[in-house]
Parts: structure tokens; sequence; C-alpha cells
């Protein structure tokens, strides 16, 4: 007997989406169905609210998505969270940053914004880093004249950020919320705000139990929507202390483990 199941939350890159960074074919016929059995369908990413819908097309109208790390939860047209970094922690995080970059360390800043993202590094390679996952991107002569509500700030670290730019902000992890959400990424949050707080802040918004939650990642910033959802799944290929975390595991991206394992977890084919 397949458990009830009535919440889905899904990472993207790694997770849902194949080896070619797309949403598989796969997917569109799958949406329907479980919206017709009662389930929400959540994508949960790091990346903004305007390339989740992009990513999403037509389907996106009325979804509901964690974007941003958790930090700006939709429900269709209704906000359920939103979670803006004070004006003080932006400017010390975005001057922390640039002597970082000083000092040698080759990173690029978004500071990811309600409305927009926004750069201030113009070079192809980090534009080009910056547009994948930034659909509404803004270049601005300067960081700390943006005036928006910053929901956080995103580093791309042409190294790997686990090693480089991530403990680099140790000081700045003892007040705020740092996260490696990729190899190359690291996110700046508020602390207290991450994809598990956003997930039971959706739970509890639409009367779903932990129970009846299964949730889907690969990397670090997944762990604590993990932790959220009784039935969570870490891919094939996951980061190690994914792997760890999760109570089950899921075929890897390539093999659209996220799609089979719904068909077999709610559908019981």
């Amino acid at each position: 007997m397949s458990p009830d199941i009535r919440l889905v939350a899904v990472d993207m890159d790694g997770t849902l989406l194949d080896g070619d960074g797309r949403i598989p074919d796969t997917l569109w016929p799958l949406l329907p169905r479980l919206a017709a059995r009662g389930v929400t369908f959540v994508p949960a990413s790091g990346r903004q609210l305007a390339t989740l819908q992009r990513s999403f097309g037509d389907a996106a109208a009325g979804m509901t998505f964690i974007a941003e790390n958790g930090t700006h939860v939709v429900d269709g047209s209704r906000v359920i969270a939103l979670d803006a970094l004070d004006a003080e922690t932006v400017r010390t995080a975005v001057t922390t940053l640039r002597e970082l970059a000083a000092d040698g360390y080759d990173l690029g800043v978004v500071v990811c914004g309600r409305r927009s993202a926004y750069i201030e590094r113009t070079d192809a390679a980090f534009q080009t880093e910056a547009d994948t996952y930034y659909a509404a991107l803004e270049v601005v002569d300067d960081l700390l004249a943006v005036d928006d509500e910053v929901l956080k700030l995103a580093v791309y670290d042409f190294d790997i950020a686990e090693h480089s730019v991530g403990p680099a902000l140790a000081d700045l992890a003892r007040t705020h919320q740092v996260v490696v959400s990729g190899t190359h990424w690291v996110d700046i949050m508020n602390r207290g705000v991450d994809k598990g707080v956003a997930l039971r802040r959706l739970q509890e918004d639409l009367g779903i139990d932990r129970s009846q939650t299964a949730a889907f990642g690969d990397f670090l910033n997944d762990l604590e929507m993990l932790d959220a959802a009784d039935w969570s799944f870490a891919m094939a290929d996951a980061h190690p202390d994914v792997v760890a975390r999760a109570r089950h595991r899921a075929p890897s991206n390539v093999d659209h483990g996220v799609i089979t394992t719904l068909e077999e977890l709610v559908f019981g084919t």
C-alpha cells in the first residue's frame, strides 16, 4: 500500500534536472496526475522565483515554489514567506566579499532582491553563470546602492566553494546562515532560514504532516529540507552528507530518479 503523500519538495540542480540541466519531459504528464491525487509538487531551489517560473513555463501558474533557498515561498500569487536581510548585513557581506576578491579569491557576487538579482562583475565567465540561475538580472555600478528587498547574497566561486570561499566566510557564519548550495555557490541568508524551515512553513500552511511529505535532494543546502520530511530521498550521486542524512535513496537525476521514485511512491507503479 502506498503512503499518503500530499506534499513533494524537490531540489532542482542535481536532483530534478537531467544531465543537460533540463526538466525531464516525463515530468510534464506527471504533474497533473499528482494534482489529481491531491499532491502538491514544490520545486525547492536556490534559484530565484522568476527563474523557477521561467523553467516551468505555463505549468508555473498556480504552482507552489520554495525559492532563494527558502527565503521566498509562494503558493500561486500568495506569499507564504519572505525573509529579507537588513541593510547593514548586506553592507558587511558585500564589503567582506570585495576584500576576499582583492586577496585573490576568484568570485562573483549576486545580490538577490525580491524584484531582481544584481551583479557588478561583468566578465562573460561570471555573467554566464549568473544568467543560468537568475532570469531577472541587472548589472549595476555598485551593489551597495541596490534599492530592493534583499533576500540573500549568492557567491559564485570559480574554485570549489566548499573548500574555498565557504570557509573564508566563517566570521559571517557566526551570525548568519552561510550554506554551500552547489559545487561553486555559497548563499548568505538570515539565520534560521533554509529550505527545511520553508518546507515546515508550507506544511503548516497547507495542513500537511511530515509523514505525508516527500523530499528529494543532492547537496548540502538540501539537508534541512530532508529533515522536514519522513520520506526523504538522497539522489544516487548525492553529497556524502546528504546520503548519510536521508532515509531513502533515489536513482540519479540522469536516470530521472525523482520521477521514477514518485511513480512508485505515490502511484505504486
